[in-house]
């Protein structure tokens, strides 16, 4: 057996909580797997109160994550070093980065976690928001970074370097740094391109730009980007900026604050079907091929 320790997590929020937990702890009692739980999360349940909780990524050889996209891009928020794989179970909508469904899970854990499947490594952004020489943030985002207008619609200006070498300053809604696993997220819904999650890359997409030469920009994942926010001042207050990671985590901004990112290497590790393909998913999520009436 490749996987002796494996840790549940689930989206608090979930609905039919109890029976989701249930049913995978039970599947892996069965396989004589010693389970432990996110204790914060699974309190509720009865069949978790018994087990023992993780409290670090060192305690599991592999996480599973019961839950939509969001849940999974909490769980790898919560992850130290990124060294334990991630077996998602989708109970949300789309579920782009999910690997397969509760109603799968009795035939496929046992199968993927005897070690019949594959380990895909996903970039992850790491970014850091400065304010002079004080760090406001540092850490990383698996889809993107979102650096736009907040309460005030008025239009942002970011004035952006790649590797050190002036782009252009967007004049825009604001602008999002992405990863290729984020470029089928609010990259994609702002005009971006989808890549590949294998390659190496990075992609600029300006949120609704006021200039229409301002385009999405695909660059080698090693290159850093700035960006410097330059907003302007009006007759009630500077227009407001907010910094966001994979929606989740929110670090307002001021003028002259600067946000650093950069795919240098990092990778989380995501276990999956052998016969899954990218492509495969494109046309299952994105409903591709089926015709509208």
């Amino acid at each position: 057996m490749k996987y002796k320790r494996v840790g549940v997590t689930v989206k608090s929020g979930l609905s039919y909580k109890h029976e989701a937990v249930e049913r995978v702890i039970k599947i892996l009692t069965n396989m004589g797997i010693e389970v432990l739980v996110d204790a914060k999360r699974t309190e509720e349940v009865k069949s978790a109160s018994h087990l023992k909780p993780y409290k670090k990524e060192e305690d599991l050889d592999l996480l599973i994550v019961i839950g939509g996209d969001g849940t999974i891009l909490r769980a790898v928020r919560e992850l130290e070093t990124f060294s334990t794989p991630i077996l998602s179970i989708n109970r949300g909508t789309v579920g782009f980065l999910a690997e397969t469904e509760l109603e799968e899970a009795e035939r496929l854990l046992p199968a993927l976690i005897n070690g019949e499947g594959t380990i895909e490594k996903r970039y992850v952004l790491a970014v850091r928001a400065l304010r002079g020489g004080k760090e406001l943030y540092n850490g990383f985002a698996l889809n993107e970074a979102v650096i736009a207008q907040g309460t005030i619609a008025r239009l942002v200006d970011l004035r952006t370097y790649v590797n050190g070498e002036l782009l252009t300053s967007f004049h825009a809604d604001g602008l999002i740094i992405s990863t290729p696993t984020g470029s089928t997220a609010y990259s994609l819904a702002a005009g971006g391109p989808i890549v590949h999650p294998f390659l190496s890359a990075t992609i600029l997409t300006p949120i609704n730009p006021h200039s229409f030469s301002q385009k999405p920009v695909v660059f080698p994942s090693n290159q850093e980007v700035k960006v410097e926010v330059l907003t302007k001042q009006n007759k009630f207050q500077d227009a407001e900026v907010v910094l966001t990671l994979d929606g989740q985590v929110y670090i307002p901004l001021k003028n002259g604050d600067t946000i650093i990112a950069c795919a240098c290497g990092e990778t989380v590790q995501f276990l999956r079907r052998k016969q899954d393909t990218f492509f495969g998913r494109l046309r299952e999520k994105l409903k591709w091929g089926e015709r509208e009436w």
